[in-house]
């Protein structure tokens, strides 16, 4: 593992760090390699229950090392590729907790989180227009998606930053929190959804993931994974709870 990635686990949720604050956490291909690695780790364990992308210092990221990528013949044989597959494959609830800059990655990333909180002070920016570059992870898809065509142009084709206040109008972030209270917010959330049905929670989010589908379509997807449900172990916890008038345990499930 890099030593400038910090991977921690507690109470069912992973917490894939990135801590080189002297270079506003840019990364480098041997960052890429060591999240992704982080990422399958916790996708296989069934311990872990969410996971959390965090930074140090006043950085989320500052984006690419450019001194790492200006050899770059493929991207599509890097860690970078690497990563981002493993992001956009993850079937665990993701929340990122943005502590001040993002740029580049440090915001595509954000549209493969389920929950983002941010402070006050964080600034993010999509800047691949002005490195003559197109934007990646999935970018041109998903922000589109989000905030539609006209914005997503604005933000892709100027390449300008934006605050978090403007970032949460866009509803690229969830929450607004001072930079104190954080971690606190982060770990509320995520304990929350570490204590959810991780199986419905799973297959809510694939539900959510689904592309290309009509109305019917989705119809039969939702009927399809609503009678998985009905037949899970975490059913019967919800039900035997509710009759026992006590708060269901899905962690042991």
């Amino acid at each position: 593992m890099d030593q400038h990635v910090v991977v921690t686990a507690e109470a069912g949720i992973c917490t894939i760090r990135m801590n080189r604050p002297d270079k506003k956490n840019a990364l480098t291909h041997a960052m890429y390699a060591a999240m992704a690695e982080a990422v399958s780790r916790a996708e296989a364990d069934p311990s872990v229950r969410v996971l959390v992308f965090a930074g140090t210092g006043d950085a989320f990221t500052a984006g690419n090392d450019l001194n790492d990528f200006l050899g770059i013949t493929d991207i599509e044989t890097t860690p970078v590729a690497g990563f981002l597959r493993a992001l956009s494959r993850a079937a665990k609830p993701v929340v990122a907790a943005v502590n001040g800059t993002a740029i580049g990655i440090g915001s595509t990333m954000l549209l493969h989180c389920d929950l983002v909180v941010a402070v006050p002070e964080a600034r993010l920016q999509f800047p691949f227009i002005n490195l003559a570059l197109v934007p990646e992870a999935a970018a041109s898809l998903l922000l589109p998606r989000l905030v539609g065509h006209q914005r997503a142009a604005e933000l892709l084709m100027l390449g300008e930053p934006f605050d978090a206040v403007a970032a949460h109008g866009l509803g690229l972030v969830n929450r607004i929190v001072p930079a104190e209270k954080l971690a606190a917010a982060v770990a509320e959330l995520a304990g929350k959804l570490a204590d959810k049905p991780a199986e419905a929670l799973r297959r809510t989010k694939a539900l959510l993931k689904a592309e290309g589908d009509s109305v019917p379509a989705r119809l039969g997807a939702e009927a399809q994974a609503f009678t998985r449900c009905l037949h899970s172990p975490e059913l019967k916890e919800a039900v035997a709870a509710f009759f026992e008038r006590r708060p269901p345990n899905f962690r042991t499930l």
